[in-house]
């Protein structure tokens, strides 16, 4: 009998063990603790968890790696929240390892996110504290949407009374008008050859620019031609001494026309004995005569002087000497010129 109430309390202290041993299995498999295995732990620190409780995962590359082991607030503006990591993730995971705080699926349980490092860097070791970085939440994502909305309504009145301005305004009736599209076209197609036209003439002047420099043309010689401009200077002297002299021969003629107007209106004078005395205007056209006659048998015997052998030499001379004043005379006319 005592061996059967022996048999019961090991009996009943196996059930209880096995109880316990059950319970403190799903105990550690609900606070995701390696049962098998050593975990190290990791820090972190955030100014909003966002919902985040202790158990929740943290996830590292998106694989399960451990979960939250406590949450402490540091100040009100730092919450210290430690991660307990698989040991057989540590070698992967380095200290510049930035943890932020995410949402399984779209609205599901708070986690911890550890992105690695593009940038190399040492491997963690226990108790380190890793870089956070704020995610935008759903929450926030929400109120910003709203916000969106709000802009966007607020635009749609703005932009509905606009359209309703613009549809009651003249600009309408000119983008209806069927006539403008043609008016504009033959404006363009005007446009277009104005612009050609002067294309054409632009060609013509850059040519006729170019001639210029090259000295073709009657406007290139003169611009380019010493010679040329030389002459037209001798010229242009020439005609201001002929104009000089026709000055002095005009007042030399007036003096003469008001000397015989005097003489005629005052009957003095042999200019009006010789318009009023047909005699004498009789001898002086009589007198007139034998003077042509005479210097026409003058001009008769020089000429033949002028074939003599005795005077033929002197007459050269006497070319000559002429031929020397006149260019001495031109010679003059260019230092003039020059100066």
């Amino acid at each position: 009998m005592s061996n059967q109430g022996e048999n019961n309390i090991k009996l009943g202290a196996f059930v209880l063990t096995g109880l316990l041993v059950l319970v403190l299995s799903f105990y550690m498999i609900g606070k995701n603790h390696n049962l098998f295995g050593s975990d190290f732990r990791l820090k972190a620190h955030f100014s909003n968890l966002n919902g985040l409780i202790e158990g929740n995962n943290v996830l590292f590359s998106g694989l399960q790696a451990g979960s939250v082991k406590s949450i402490e607030i540091i100040n009100d503006t730092t919450i210290e929240v430690i991660l307990l990591i698989d040991n057989k993730l540590k070698p992967y995971i380095h200290k510049n390892a930035v943890a932020s705080i995410g949402t399984e699926g779209l609205m599901g349980n708070k986690i911890v996110n550890i992105t690695p490092s593009k940038k190399a860097g040492q491997k963690v070791e226990d108790g380190n504290l890793l870089p956070t970085e704020k995610i935008v939440n759903t929450e926030e994502m929400l109120q910003t949407l709203s916000k969106t909305n709000n802009n966007v309504a607020v635009i749609s009145d703005a932009l509905k009374g606009t359209i309703l301005r613009i549809n009651s305004s003249a600009l309408m009736d000119l983008i209806g008008n069927k006539n403008l599209g043609t008016s504009i076209r033959s404006s363009l197609r005007n446009i277009n050859d104005a612009t050609a036209k002067a294309d054409e003439m632009t060609y013509g002047l850059n040519e006729f620019v170019t001639q210029i420099r090259k000295g073709k043309g009657n406007v290139g010689m003169l611009l380019t031609d010493t010679s040329m401009a030389y002459n037209l200077k001798e010229a242009v002297v020439m005609i201001r001494s002929a104009g000089d002299n026709a000055n002095r021969i005009t007042i030399q003629l007036n003096n003469v026309i008001n000397t015989l107007n005097n003489d005629i209106s005052t009957g003095k004078g042999s200019i009006n004995r010789l318009l009023k005395d047909t005699v004498m205007a009789r001898n002086l056209s009589k007198s007139m005569d034998n003077i042509q006659k005479g210097t026409d048998g003058f001009k008769q015997d020089m000429e033949a002087l002028k074939h003599n052998f005795l005077l033929r030499g002197y007459f050269k001379k006497l070319e000559k000497q002429q031929l020397k004043e006149k260019e001495a005379k031109q010679k003059k006319v260019k230092d003039s010129v020059d100066n």
